[in-house]
């Protein structure tokens, strides 16, 4: 059985201070949720990590906490940059990579997102590995050609037992933050493409046992049908997940 697992991206909003009331408030509207059941994460801009750990730990939350980014490096003259060791030193558990906006806006290339999947794995981090086509790839049918060679690369020389615990994320670049979704139908057979490419290069068993998930203007209006696809094992949330009902929303339509 694959736990579905909710995790928010905030991407670059919310100070410290937001931060907290906005986890606090998260906590509040998931009192009484069944964390075993259905994991939720919030991956908060670095400038919040500290506040949101100590957060969870003194209040006791079981809200799992992520990082948006991070570099290959062990340390080094890497301005403006965070190490793996430097997250888990903050009781960080997952990190998103290879999300489209690091590979559109900041040009990180599938080589990148390699070295960082085997860097997170190396410092004890999970991996939330993204992939997903732009819109004319998409027109032009070349969605599987693109999710396939990004998962390909990012899995490139890592053992098929240390992949298994990692995360994968489909995200349909014309989806994210445009209000366009893809159907749930649409979703279901993409995301079925990429288990079945898991499976060729990790093997079955390890593609079963790993997690999917979709992300592109999930909410809670559309998550219950998303999530009630054979693959899907949770979702990516954006914009929804900055504000604490819509997000806890997205999890219980995900518990149902």
């Amino acid at each position: 059985m694959r736990t579905p697992l909710i995790a928010g991206n905030w991407k670059m909003f919310k100070t410290h201070l937001d931060a907290m009331r906005l986890v606090q408030g998260l906590a509040h509207e998931l009192a009484g949720h069944n964390f075993d059941r259905v994991e939720v994460v919030v991956c908060p801009p670095f400038t919040s990590l500290r506040t949101i750990q100590t957060l969870i730990d003194s209040d006791r939350y079981q809200i799992g906490l992520g990082a948006q980014n991070m570099h290959h490096e062990k340390e080094g003259a890497f301005t403006g940059e965070v190490s793996a060791a430097m997250l888990r030193s903050l009781d960080v558990a997952y990190v998103i990579l290879g999300h489209s906006e690091r590979r559109e806006i900041f040009k990180e290339a599938d080589a990148d997102i390699n070295l960082k999947v085997k860097a997170a794995f190396a410092a004890g981090l999970l991996p939330i590995v993204c992939c997903g086509e732009t819109e004319s790839e998409r027109d032009a049918g070349a969605t599987e050609s693109k999710v396939e060679t990004q998962m390909r690369a990012a899995f490139d020389g890592v053992k098929p037992e240390t992949a298994a615990k990692a995360v994968v994320a489909y995200e349909p670049i014309w989806a994210i933050g445009t209000g366009k979704t893809a159907t749930p139908e649409d979703a279901q057979a993409t995301i079925a493409f990429i288990r079945k490419v898991l499976g060729s290069t990790l093997g079955d068993d390890v593609a079963a046992s790993m997690r999917i998930l979709y992300g592109g203007s999930v909410k809670s209006g559309n998550a219950a049908a998303l999530m009630g696809q054979a693959d899907i094992d949770g979702a990516l949330v954006g914009g929804a997940s900055l504000e604490a009902q819509e997000f806890a929303a997205i999890v219980k339509a995900t518990k149902a």
